[in-house]
């Protein structure tokens, strides 16, 4: 597998995280969003993903984009560890809990977003996620175990943690949202997450590295 990633990209993030859990080796084409006006514009990656967004994934033959899609088929494809409970109900509450998050939040302070909004795209980002933040805690104290649901990791966790690192960038206060905080502590201690983090990856910035 090929995987075209951003390191500071939540989206990203989110599949680096679904490989490392299911043990998938892959090589990392990083697509610099910043860099050349945006490398994500480029003819060369615009054929491979039209939405000119990253993650790409290119395994067993196909080219995948958009990250829950990819998370889809890893989980169909090679499905352990399950990243979707068993349990009917649960299910349905990670697959809310990880729209929240993937439609919800993160699009409306996306790079494309924020460099439409201008000067003021600190205080545009620090409400879009607070805004979904104060739903998302209420959402988890009746879902939440150890994570987001229950006691096994899924696949709103790894929406989770890459959302509240987004927010720890754009300096909003985590103090209103204890749930979310102690559960993305949590998964920060795992190994997965621990390796797919943006202060760990080929295309991190010296002076951002772990």
């Amino acid at each position: 597998p090929i995987l075209y990633s951003y390191f500071r990209s939540s989206c990203s993030w989110r599949v680096r995280i679904a490989l490392a859990l299911k043990g998938i080796s892959y090589d990392l084409v990083p697509v610099n969003l910043i860099k050349d006006g945006g490398q994500q514009f480029s003819a060369e990656f615009k054929a491979l993903n039209p939405m000119q967004q990253v993650p790409a994934l290119k395994i067993d033959g196909i080219t995948l984009s958009q990250s829950l899609a990819i998370i889809h088929y890893l989980e169909e494809t090679r499905p352990i560890p399950r990243l979707l409970p068993q349990d009917l109900k649960k299910r349905a509450q990670v697959r809310m809990i990880a729209d929240h998050i993937v439609s919800g939040i993160q699009p409306l302070q996306n790079l494309s977003i924020l460099k439409q909004i201008g000067e003021k795209k600190t205080e545009w980002a620090q409400n879009c996620i607070a805004s979904g933040f104060q739903a998302l805690e209420q959402i988890l104290q009746h879902t939440a175990g150890q994570y987001c649901v229950g006691d096994e990791v899924s696949m709103a966790d790894l929406c989770l943690a890459p959302q509240v690192a987004n927010a720890e960038r754009f300096k909003v206060d985590m103090g209103p949202y204890p749930t979310i905080t102690r559960i993305n502590k949590a998964l920060l201690e795992l190994e997965a997450f621990k390796v797919s983090h943006p202060s760990r990856q080929p295309d991190t910035p010296a002076e951002l590295r772990a």
